[in-house]
């Protein structure tokens, strides 16, 4: 993949790039990987009543297990062992089921973007700032899917040793972090 560039013209702003054919695939194979998770967790809600009845959707009340998934869509809340909300795990049950379809719905429509514009064989990448918002939110939750999978933390080196079954996607996460920061610095004025 190429730098990512800012373009200035008349018809407005533009963000560039080019992908061979095989970053384009892995790039779609990924966001694909989390678009199914996503919809997956939605298939997964309980059916409510009254959401039938007023069409507002409601979520899942219960934290994922998958830990993808459970990066992609945090509780809402952490309370502090020993205070007096420690206890009150109905405050992100609550939260999680009023706002956890906006959030999937929010994700899935960036990563929608990232597949409408990414090139099947490869090719030129051209974003309008607005694609490229939703570009930046896609590639962020691939990275933290891949992350979680990979128990990517603080204490992670820069590179495994090649006998490590997780050193290959490593380069992978290293490569979705360098395309973000890339797209991040050609959006700054």
């Amino acid at each position: 993949m190429r730098t990512w560039t800012r373009k200035n013209s008349l018809m407005g702003v533009t963000l560039r790039s080019e992908l061979d054919a095989r970053e384009a695939n892995v790039l779609r194979s990924l966001v694909e990987s989390v678009l199914g998770l996503l919809d997956e967790r939605t298939k997964q809600a309980p059916t409510d009543e009254l959401a039938e009845l007023t069409g507002m959707q409601t979520g899942d009340s219960t934290p994922p297990e998958d830990a993808a998934l459970s990066r992609l869509l945090p509780d809402f809340h952490r309370s502090e062992p020993g205070t007096p909300d420690a206890d009150r795990a109905d405050i992100n049950g609550a939260l999680r089921s009023l706002h956890e379809p906006e959030i999937i719905a929010d994700k899935v429509a960036a990563g929608s973007v990232i597949l409408d514009t990414v090139p099947h064989r490869g090719g030129k990448v051209v974003l309008s700032p607005e694609q490229a918002d939703a570009w930046l939110t896609g590639l962020n939750d691939v990275r933290l899917a891949l992350g979680a999978t990979l128990g990517v933390d603080a204490d992670t080196p820069d590179h495994l040793d090649e006998s490590d079954p997780r050193a290959p996607h490593l380069d992978v996460y290293h490569w979705l972090t360098w395309m973000q920061d890339s797209l991040i610095q050609a959006l700054a004025p």
